[in-house]
Protein backbone atom coordinates (compact mmCIF):
# COMPACT_ATOMS: atom_id res chain seq x y z
CA UNK A 1 0.00 0.00 0.00
CA UNK A 2 1.42 3.41 -0.80
CA UNK A 3 1.01 4.18 3.28
CA UNK A 4 3.41 1.70 3.98
CA UNK A 5 5.92 2.97 0.71
CA UNK A 6 5.15 6.56 2.12
CA UNK A 7 6.40 5.34 5.92
CA UNK A 8 9.83 3.78 4.05
CA UNK A 9 10.58 6.37 1.91
CA UNK A 10 10.31 8.64 5.17
CA UNK A 11 12.63 6.40 6.66
CA UNK A 12 15.11 6.53 4.43
CA UNK A 13 15.16 10.79 3.93
CA UNK A 14 15.38 10.64 7.59
CA UNK A 15 18.28 8.79 7.50
CA UNK A 16 19.85 10.35 4.61
CA UNK A 17 19.59 13.66 6.41
CA UNK A 18 21.02 12.12 9.84
CA UNK A 19 23.95 10.60 8.01
CA UNK A 20 24.58 14.27 6.34
CA UNK A 21 24.08 12.78 2.63
CA UNK A 22 24.90 14.90 -0.73
CA UNK A 23 22.20 17.51 -1.43
CA UNK A 24 21.15 16.00 -4.32
CA UNK A 25 20.33 12.81 -2.91
CA UNK A 26 18.31 14.20 0.20
CA UNK A 27 16.25 16.17 -2.43
CA UNK A 28 15.56 13.48 -4.92
CA UNK A 29 14.22 11.51 -1.99
CA UNK A 30 12.09 14.31 -0.51
CA UNK A 31 10.19 14.59 -3.92
CA UNK A 32 9.61 11.40 -4.41
CA UNK A 33 8.09 11.57 -1.33
CA UNK A 34 5.92 14.67 -1.90
CA UNK A 35 4.92 12.41 -4.74
CA UNK A 36 4.01 9.73 -2.99
CA UNK A 37 2.15 11.87 -0.69
CA UNK A 38 0.19 13.78 -3.14
CA UNK A 39 -0.34 9.85 -5.04
CA UNK A 40 -1.95 9.03 -1.39
CA UNK A 41 -4.48 12.19 -1.35
CA UNK A 42 -5.91 11.98 -4.96
CA UNK A 43 -6.52 8.46 -4.11
CA UNK A 44 -8.38 9.12 -0.83
CA UNK A 45 -10.10 11.59 -2.52
CA UNK A 46 -11.08 9.61 -5.55
CA UNK A 47 -12.27 6.90 -2.85
CA UNK A 48 -14.50 9.51 -1.41
CA UNK A 49 -15.83 10.58 -4.60
CA UNK A 50 -16.76 7.31 -5.06
CA UNK A 51 -18.86 6.05 -2.07
CA UNK A 52 -21.19 9.10 -2.30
Amino acid sequence: MINDEICKLREKLNKSIEDGKDYEEVYKLSVELDELIAKYYKQCEHNTKKNK
